[in-house]
């Protein structure tokens, strides 16, 4: 469980992360963070200017610190989303960063996904496709709709045989 100040370091740091990346400045490092922070976490950072994505890069699993991992995932959103440029400072005044910390991974069977609870990650081979909780609201979907988009990220027609379903739930941190 993170604290309310916990959250507001890890958004502070997504943040001057962002910015710095956006200048072509190192990363910052959180000096002194709390035992919450230093244990391993996984987290996607989502970037959006006037609402509109401008980029979401993260981790699925555990591997590193949860302070590293959000501040490596800002950096990598800023800058490397293939989807997007890379952001300029320009951009920075608009930009809202939303941070979402991952519970693990857990087996999930279509008839047990919570619009708006679960989060999907689907997996065939080298094949895989994410999709964040907060996507399905946002965009309206239904179970059978997010879990069809999510085979469709995946790059897999939607009811492949001998996918892996998993789902997760975050702790969403709007910036």
């Amino acid at each position: 469980m993170l604290s309310d100040e916990d959250q507001r370091a890890l958004l502070d740091l997504a943040r001057r992360t962002v910015e710095a990346a956006a200048r072509g400045e190192p990363a910052p490092h959180l000096t002194n963070p709390s035992g919450p922070l230093r244990e391993k976490g996984a987290a996607f950072v989502t970037l959006r200017i006037a609402g509109e994505l401008r980029g979401c890069v993260g981790h699925i699993e555990a591997l590193q610190p949860l302070w590293t991992s959000v501040r490596d995932m800002a950096e990598a959103a800023a800058v490397r989303d293939g989807r997007f440029p890379p952001l300029e400072p320009r951009e920075l005044p608009a930009l809202a960063v939303e941070l979402s910390v991952l519970t693990p991974l857990i087996p999930l069977r279509p008839e047990e996904i919570q619009i708006g609870r679960h989060g999907l990650y689907i997996r065939l081979g080298k094949r895989s496709g994410l999709l964040l909780p907060q996507v399905a609201v946002e965009w309206g979907w239904d179970a059978p709709e997010f879990l069809r988009r999510t085979y469709e990220k995946a790059g897999l027609a939607p009811g492949t045989p001998d996918v892996e379903l998993f789902g997760f739930t975050v702790l969403k941190l709007p910036g």
